[in-house]
């Protein structure tokens, strides 16, 4: 009897035994027997010359085991940061150095100045109050258009005029001839916020050195340790890369940001190899949103052309990307190839071009955060679109409908194909179930108590698939266990669940036959960890390969054991069988029987994928507004979405909605800003950046329409970044939509109580003005 198929069933969750008792197993957990404590100090300025650094009266103070500075880190040959990012930019980018410890200028706050290394923590911050530092400041600058402007202070003599890169994509002759042929244009400046990824767990690290072997372990919060592992053998620490170990065990939420170089892992394991002990260090909240990469932060100027009927005929888009002070690793795919991508969404637009200039500013560096420029792509054409609905008086659902891809394979103007989609349907099924037919009583409801109400409608289109190819591997264990190795790494998506099911569906095995391995170099050969809603597309794919290498290896050896040719077997339910005659032999008696005779079924592959997937979807939010605050109430959000074959459903819901709290987070609350005179934080804790709590978020209602892809064998679609796409523009048409009988006609995000009283106070004042 053949049982019950795993794919596509909601189980819960394995993790969440540890998770939920208490079990869970993070880096600031992990044992370390007589391990040192690293303490950073940072720079309070934003830009500054050092004139004095003095760290002979903190050297001599309890406990204190070393003290690094920049000339340490000189003296043993290490290397600066690396930006390991490949863009066809127009000249090649400026990549200034970025060494773990500022050497000589300090370019934004919380930028290292020494690492203090001690017996404790306390220890190790006392020592730090002890440092004397006399800096001498700079004139500092922390927006990318003022970074652009004439006389602007300069961050980098090589760097002119601040700027690092210039990169285009698109046809601006096919662009300009669309818009000579327009009959209605449209054009907006647009904000997208910077933010913070507040993980709930922030990063840390643990550093171990054998002096004997000159080998290095270490342990990570973080997504992506392979990468991690040769960046730091390659660029900075100048070791073969098998001299180098990196762990990663249960983290607390990456969205991006923990899959990059820091200076502290440097700082940690330099220590740890002068000093002949682990050291640990473990970043505090505040030190987190001044030293951890930040995501989003550009100012775009963009303009629709349309026709008599509506369909758009060409967009252009010019951003300025605010890179922050250095170029983090992989910063400039934000701004330039992960938006190009997705410029113009899910909609047929046969004429597109985008620039986008990277500019230095004295920030916290930037670098992918949930969606990495996709949120931005899709943010520009849907308030395009929005805008122009409002200005030629259509239906914004319509004019949407009228322009959504509906004929597939779709070659994009941006170079994409993509396969497959029902935007069309699913823009009709998500109005359907948000009752949009009964918004007009609503709102009269609303406005009879004094409320203002507001519909928004929006789509969004991802191009999901991170850096190409992957790495798997198939273990056969002598308790009867198979290891599922991967090279993708979960940091909360719940690989340890999903991954088995895919794999008790292809080996007819029990569901708990299988343990997954994954994020440590020591038993994982090679990986690309996760970013760009990777991990089923590109991991499990490569996992389906690795099972197919096991059952190819594993079928003579069966035959022979059942006496009879290849040929006369066919694998079914985990077991070997003669068609029409009783006798089989299950999968892991092969197993046992090959690892008796001296061999192995075990295989591992390299996956050479590097198709895209393009996950989409439509969605719909209701808000309240009160004119006399600003306040936004969240009433509704609808999406239906379209994620192809869903291995685990409860899974893939969980992974949306967090996106999309998110994304509701940028639209109304989130943002790191930076004084404009001083750079100085203005939001470095949760005091002043404000995370979506669970009493401003309604029900999200997520809706699954999934059309399943042929760009892998498990015909699934990313959706670990959608609602992160999906959500900010679709608050923001709610808020202007209630907003619009007032006469607002624009807010940038974040949509705070402050920015919309204080749209409402400039509309109602132009009203009355004669």
């Amino acid at each position: 009897m053949t049982a019950q198929r795993e794919t596509g069933r909601s189980r819960r969750r394995v993790e969440d035994q540890r998770f939920l008792s208490g079990l869970g197993h993070y880096v600031d957990d992990q044992p370390a027997d007589g391990a040192l404590h690293a303490y950073v100090l940072r720079s309070p300025h934003a830009h500054a010359r050092i004139v004095l650094l003095d760290t002979v009266a903190a050297s001599a103070m309890p406990g204190v085991r070393l003290i690094l500075k920049a000339a340490d880190l000189r003296a043993e040959g290490i290397g600066d940061l690396p930006c390991v990012a490949q863009v066809a930019t127009v000249a090649p980018i400026i990549i200034p150095p970025r060494p773990a410890l500022a050497d000589g200028v300090v370019r934004h706050v919380g930028d290292p100045v020494a690492c203090i290394v001690a017996d404790s923590l306390v220890e190790a911050r006392d020592a730090a109050e002890a440092i004397e530092v006399v800096y001498e400041i700079l004139p500092a600058v922390a927006d990318g258009a003022a970074a652009l402007a004439e006389g602007a202070p300069q961050l980098w003599p090589q760097a002119s005029g601040n700027l690092s890169y210039l990169f285009q994509k698109g046809d601006k002759a096919k662009v300009a001839a669309a818009f000579a042929a327009a009959h209605t244009t449209v054009s907006l400046s647009l904000v997208n916020n910077r933010l913070s990824a507040a993980p709930m767990e922030p990063r840390a690290a643990v550093a171990h050195h054998d002096a004997t072997s000159g080998h290095f372990l270490l342990e990570l919060s973080a997504q992506g340790v392979h990468g991690i592992r040769d960046q730091l053998a390659k660029h900075i620490l100048h070791i073969r890369p098998e001299k180098i170990d990196v762990v990663s065990p249960d983290v607390g939420g990456g969205f991006g940001p923990k899959n990059f170089v820091y200076p502290e892992y440097v700082l940690a394991m330099l220590a740890a190899r002068r000093l002949g002990r682990p050291v640990r260090w473990t970043s505090t909240r505040m030190e987190d949103f001044v030293s951890t990469a930040h995501g989003r932060d550009n100012r775009s100027n963009c303009r629709m052309a349309l026709d008599t009927n509506g369909l758009i005929l060409g967009l252009e888009v010019a951003t300025i990307a605010n890179l922050g002070a250095y170029l983090s690793p992989s910063g400039p795919g934000s701004s330039t190839n992960a938006p190009g991508t997705a410029m113009g969404g899910f909609y047929a637009i046969p004429a597109v071009s985008m620039e986008a200039r990277g500019v230095f500013t004295n920030t916290v560096p930037v670098d992918a955060y949930r969606g990495a420029g996709k949120p931005e792509a899709n943010y520009i054409v849907e308030r395009l679109i929005d805008l122009a609905a409002r200005q030629t008086g259509r239906d914004p659902a319509e004019l949407r409908r009228l322009n959504l891809i509906s004929d597939f394979p779709y070659s994009s103007a941006m170079g994409m194909t993509i396969d497959c989609g029902d935007a069309v349907v699913n823009l009709a099924a998500v109005l359907e179930l948000a009752d949009r037919n009964g918004f007009a009583q609503r709102r009269a409801a609303s406005e009879a108590s004094g409320m203002l109400r507001g519909f928004g409608i929006a789509c969004f289109l991802e191009t999901s698939r991170g850096p190409p190819g992957e790495w798997a591997a198939v273990r056969f264990e002598a308790n009867g266990q198979v290891v599922l190795a991967t090279g993708v790494q979960s940091n909360g998506q719940g690989h340890e669940t999903s991954f088995p099911q895919i794999a008790a569906d292809h080996l007819g095995l029990p569901f708990d036959t299988f343990r997954v391995v994954q994020a440590d170099t020591r038993t994982v050969a090679r990986g690309k960890g996760h970013g760009g809603a990777r991990s089923l597309h590109m991991g499990g794919a490569a996992l389906v390969m690795a099972m197919d290498a096991v059952l190819a290896k594993a079928r003579p050896l069966a035959a022979q054991l059942l006496q009879t040719d290849e040929a006369a077997i066919e694998f079914r339910d985990g077991r070997f069988a003669i068609p029409g005659e009783t006798r089989g032999i299950g999968l892991l008696e092969v197993a046992a029987a090959a690892a008796e005779a001296g061999d192995s079924i075990d295989a591992e592959v390299d996956s050479p994928l590097d198709l895209v997937t393009f996950p989409n979807g439509c969605h719909v939010a209701e808000v309240e507004v009160d004119p006399e605050t600003g306040l936004v109430s969240l009433l509704s959000y609808v999406a239906v979405d379209d994620y192809g074959t869903l291995v685990n459903p409860v899974l893939t819901r969980g992974q949306v909605q967090g996106g999309l709290a998110q994304g509701i987070g940028q639209a109304l609350l989130e943002e790191v800003a930076y004084d404009a005179e001083t750079a100085q934080p203005m939001a470095a804790s949760f005091q002043d950046y404000c995370l979506p709590r669970a009493m401003d978020l309604p029900d999200l209602r997520v809706i699954f329409a999934g059309i399943p892809t042929l760009s892998n064998p498990l015909g699934v679609k990313g959706s670990g970044q959608a609602g992160c796409i999906g959500a900010p523009q679709t608050i923001i048409h709610a808020v202007l939509d209630a907003l619009a009988p007032l006469g607002v006609r624009g807010i940038d995000m974040p949509a705070t109580p402050m920015k919309i009283w204080a749209a409402i106070q400039a509309a109602t004042s132009e009203e009355k003005r004669p």
